[in-house]
């Protein structure tokens, strides 16, 4: 089994590669060219895993680079999809970026797939693509609504793609669609590290607990949810990492998937931003410093899964509760001001 990880350097993908390595004998390939990344990743990857993993450091865009990786490497039994960029405000404010960015990266794989006979491909959607949904949970058969950022266009543009490619290409198609992944690997050592300001909750919410963010924003607290605060589906970066593989497997057992399948995954429980301030201010023993602001363009309102699917056909059962998630990305952030001290 050879395996090729875009955005291999990037959050999900590490994840995803360090349990790649521990739970099968699959060889490995990354493409990251870092623009939202770092080398240092792999370093981090070695560490835990003991496993030193083959990066091409190229832009997908880049049509004729990317065609050169795969005559490089040979022979390639699936793709894992993820490098994109993710970012809602930045895709509100840089919309043509991320239009160009994610779907012709996207529109480049799929050339690939059909040029080197690469029989199975996941890819990497999101929870977004639903936009502000009547009906929770929304399971895989809710009709999308409008999409409320571009970046949540580029996803459900992405899903259709590859409904359109699926009926003339002899490439597996798998679409996952994730909540919001959070949290970071058990040992401490890897988890999210944006570049730029972090437009996640989680990394905000630890940010700002040691003081590289003085003061977190809470947008909007007039939404119709329990405490006026948008309610979100967190699920932790190694039960998504997991379901990854078990796609593949699923794939790789079909002869030919007659159209994309996709496949929800999240916890199935929507927590509120404030409440998941509470339950990290309750783990760490600090009190954070947030204030209440508007409501930030892009954001949807409320929104949690129904990932039944996923469990009758992949087999796939997340493992992390919110407590442990919220520790583990504490105990992430420890570990880089750790480092901070010791540099």
């Amino acid at each position: 089994m050879k395996v090729v990880v875009t955005g291999g350097a990037g959050y999900i993908g590490s994840h995803t590669i360090i349990e790649i390595v521990e739970s099968t004998d699959w060889e490995l390939i990354s493409i990251d060219s870092f623009i939202n990344s770092t080398p240092d990743t792999f370093r981090r990857v070695e560490e835990i895993t003991g496993k030193k993993i083959a990066n091409f450091r190229i832009d997908l865009c880049d049509r004729s680079a990317l065609e050169n990786v795969f005559t490089e490497i040979g022979p390639v039994d699936g793709i894992i999809h993820f490098a994109a960029l993710k970012a809602v405000g930045e895709s509100v404010e840089k919309p043509l970026l991320y239009f160009h960015n994610n779907i012709t990266g996207l529109l480049n794989i799929l050339e690939c797939c059909d040029k080197f006979n690469i029989p199975n491909l996941i890819f990497s959607s999101s929870c977004s693509i639903y936009g502000n949904v009547a009906v929770l949970p929304v399971d895989e058969m809710t009709p999308l609504a409008k999409s409320e950022s571009p970046y949540a266009a580029t996803k459900a543009m992405g899903e259709d793609i590859l409904k359109d490619f699926s009926k003339v290409s002899n490439t597996n198609l798998i679409a996952l669609r994730y909540f919001n992944p959070v949290g970071a690997h058990s040992s401490g050592l890897i988890g999210e590290n944006p570049i730029n300001k972090p437009s996640n909750l989680f990394p905000v919410i630890t940010q700002t607990a040691v003081g590289i963010i003085k003061e977190m924003q809470v947008f909007g607290s007039d939404y119709k949810t329990r405490d006026g605060s948008c309610i979100r589906d967190y699920i932790h970066v190694s039960d998504i990492a997991s379901a990854h593989i078990l796609a593949l497997k699923y794939a790789l057992e079909q002869e030919k998937l007659e159209n994309l399948e996709f496949y929800n995954l999240g916890s199935g429980k929507g927590v509120s931003v404030l409440e998941a301030i509470s339950t990290f201010e309750n783990i760490s023993n600090l009190k954070l410093n947030y204030n209440l602001s508007d409501r930030r363009a892009g954001d949807v309102e409320s929104i949690y899964s129904n990932s039944k699917k996923a469990k009758s056909k992949l087999d796939w059962t997340p493992k992390f509760e919110l407590k442990a998630m919220m520790n583990s990305a504490w105990k992430w952030q420890q570990q880089l001001e750790n480092e901070k001290l010791k540099s």
